[in-house]
């Protein structure tokens, strides 16, 4: 049954899913928000697979859960359209093209070189610093608009800064949800009115359980076989499990998962995060990117290929799981405070990798930052798309042989 109360998803076909969401994969520039309102201009303008209500209620369930926010609500529309295996199609479909390029960009700057002293590289480096701060800015403005929810930002970024790794992520949205139960009134969002139909709560169950087997598993299997293989299975998939915002948020803790370790370098690391800006698609993909770059085996496209399963099982599981039980969670008033608070403490942890790592990396002297500030003018002034901004910036670093 569709979210709208009737039986168009039982009719949806696997393969006009998958048709529809690889435009949207090929030309979905700008980030999480942007990719929202292409999904709404394609399937709730254009192609009336969803109402509008339904669509809202989707993105308010995807806003909740840990995880790629546009990638989830992809996945639900997949599902409601042509069950499990259309949720599939979307998913692939949506994530395939910006993984290419991105494990292309990797082979390329392992046969080109990652070195501190590149120019194009820094020019990348300083040009994240703006879209970053774009990112924060846009998102401070819907999620942390009044006193309450943007003092609760900067605490978080607080939290955050102290502990600069995955439990300073994880503090901060506990810190949230807690805070979030004391928000006033207007603060609190409105539920959506009506609930998507999906699956039984039986799979549901199925899906959360394996979701916290996983989650808890993982590092068992890791520390008790200290495989490379697991090593990554566990730092990808705990990423995807416990990060809310999407994948600007995501950015500290792999930063954190792989550097340290030494499976990459942080000038290279940077510069595919940089590259990320400039390709279509979901921002979590550059996972394909660091599986594709690192040093130690495996590697190259088999690396891409663990990493960015391991990354986006949670979404997956997430949605098969949340769904069945979201009209009755939605209904209740805690549950929208909570998400109000942790939707503020996420425009504080992005506060946080503004600063640490992508303010100290990229920014070494006033013609980084005035490079960094032309980028954000024409990413949030002249509106310029993002892919082209980013080629700038690389050959703008290049000219200046920084």
């Amino acid at each position: 049954m569709s979210a709208d109360g009737g039986h168009r998803a039982d009719r949806g076909r696997v393969g006009e899913v998958f048709a529809a969401f690889l435009k949207l994969g090929l030309t979905a520039f700008g980030g999480p928000v942007a990719h929202l309102g292409y999904f709404r201009a394609e399937f709730v303008a254009r192609r009336r697979w969803l109402d509008e209500a339904a669509y809202a209620d989707l993105v308010a369930l995807c806003q909740f859960l840990p995880g790629p926010a546009s990638s989830q609500v992809g996945l639900a529309i997949g599902l409601l359209r042509a069950g499990p295996l259309g949720a599939l199609a979307a998913f692939t479909a949506f994530t395939l093209p910006s993984a290419i390029l991105l494990v292309a960009f990797a082979y390329g700057l392992t046969a080109f070189g990652a070195g501190g002293e590149s120019g194009w590289l820094h020019g990348l480096k300083a040009v994240t610093v703006a879209v970053v701060a774009q990112a924060v800015v846009g998102m401070a403005r819907t999620l942390a608009p009044d006193r309450a929810r943007a003092t609760l930002a900067v605490g978080a970024m607080l939290v955050a800064l102290s502990m600069p790794n995955a439990a300073g992520q994880v503090g901060a949205i506990l810190l949230g949800a807690g805070i979030g139960l004391l928000l006033p009134a207007a603060a609190v969002p409105v539920a959506a009115t009506t609930p998507p139909v999906g699956l039984s709560r039986r799979i549901g169950l199925v899906a959360l359980a394996l979701y916290a087997v996983l989650l808890a598993g993982l590092p068992i299997l890791a520390a008790a076989y200290p495989t490379q293989g697991l090593r990554l299975a566990d730092a990808f998939y705990r990423a995807g499990a416990l990060v809310f915002g999407g994948g600007h948020v995501v950015l500290p803790l792999l930063q954190g998962a792989v550097v340290p370790p030494g499976w990459i370098t942080n000038d290279a690391f940077l510069a595919g995060y940089g590259a990320a800006q400039a390709v279509p698609g979901p921002l979590f993909t550059f996972a394909a990117y660091l599986g594709a770059a690192m040093g130690p085996e495996p590697n190259g496209w088999r690396g891409a290929l663990l990493c960015l399963g391991f990354i986006f099982l949670p979404a997956i599981l997430l949605v098969f799981g949340a769904l069945p039980f979201w009209e009755s969670l939605r209904a209740r008033p805690s549950a929208r405070r909570m998400l109000a608070g942790v939707n503020a403490a996420v425009v504080g942890i992005l506060l946080a990798a503004l600063y640490d790592p992508v303010w100290t990396s990229g920014i070494r002297g006033p013609a980084d930052f005035g490079l960094a500030a032309l980028a954000y003018l024409a990413l949030a002034v002249w509106g310029m798309p993002p892919w082209l901004v980013v080629a700038g910036g690389a050959l703008a670093g290049a000219a200046l042989g920084r």
